[in-house]
C-alpha cells in the first residue's frame, strides 16, 4: 500500500510542476512546450484517478464485515 501512496505523491508533484511549467511557457510565448505540458498534466491526472479508484477498491475489500 505504501507503494501506491508514493505513486500518488509522484502524480501530484508531476501535475503541480506541469501547471507551473505551463504558466511559465505561456508567459514567455513558448506554445509548443505548453501543449506538451498540458498533455502531460492530463495524462498524470488520468493515472491519478485510476490509482485512487484502485486504492478505494482495495480498502473496501479489506473492510471486515
Amino acid at each position: 500500500m505504501g507503494k501506491k501512496f508514493a505513486l500518488n505523491i509522484f502524480y501530484n508533484l508531476g501535475i503541480i510542476l506541469s501547471i507551473f511549467g505551463l504558466i511559465w511557457c505561456y508567459n514567455n510565448g513558448k506554445y509548443l512546450p505548453a501543449a506538451f505540458l498540458v498533455g502531460t498534466a492530463a495524462c498524470l491526472f488520468y493515472f491519478k484517478i485510476q490509482l485512487m479508484k484502485e486504492i478505494r477498491k482495495s480498502y473496501r475489500e479489506k473492510d471486515p464485515e
